[in-house]
């Protein structure tokens, strides 16, 4: 007798759909070879769902920041927000609210994307702010397998005669170092592990 799909799996299993899609859309976005990202990311083992906590802000100015400012390792992120908000997008130098929308996803391109599309297609920066009230969001990080190379595709780079913008590297040890800056944070943010200590 099987046992019932929890609410938890279902979601799970909707938002695998959802990357799916996205994948085919960016692969066409990137003028890619039809399934080329199919292909190369075919492994669903490292995606990760979260749900997070953000208490209210003790300042009395009303907000302090509870994520520092980061792109995502991924491929891509999807991230539901409550009505609090908090969530916000670094653009031109300036940080701009992601405001909360009822029913809406925020849809983030991550560094392995970023990398891949050697820098054509840019990770955003964003950070989270913590408001007056408590914040509850929920991310979904579709990623790809920890042994994977990653490198700026030739369609970005030989074939259109343009200078690869990062050295390779193999995913699962970006990803060690990632979660190392997270956890063992710098005393400057400037000196957080990115995507950019590839950079060429």
């Amino acid at each position: 007798m099987s046992r019932p799909v929890s609410a938890m799996e279902e979601c799970y299993a909707k938002l695998t759909e959802l990357g799916l899609l996205i994948q085919d859309i960016l692969n066409d976005c990137m003028g890619l070879p039809p399934g080329f990202l199919k292909e190369y990311n075919s492994d669903r083992g490292l995606d990760v769902m979260v749900a997070l906590r953000y208490f209210s802000s003790s300042s009395r100015e009303g907000e302090e920041i509870g994520l520092s400012e980061h792109e995502d390792g991924s491929c891509v992120s999807f991230v539901f927000q409550d009505g609090v908000g908090g969530l916000e997008v670094l653009k031109d130098g300036q940080w701009i609210a992601a405001e909360p929308a009822d029913g809406s996803i925020v849809v983030n391109i991550g560094d392995v994307l970023r990398v891949l599309s050697n820098n054509t297609f840019r990770s955003a920066t964003h950070r989270v702010v913590r408001k007056a009230a408590h914040r509850h969001s929920f991310g979904f990080f579709w990623s790809i397998h920890g042994d994977k190379w990653v490198e700026p595709l030739t369609e970005f780079t030989a074939k259109i005669g343009d200078a690869p913008q990062y050295r390779g590297f193999k995913y699962n040890e970006y990803m060690q170092r990632f979660m190392k800056s997270r956890t063992d944070p710098q005393a400057r943010p400037e000196d957080a592990f990115s995507v950019s200590h590839y950079a060429i």
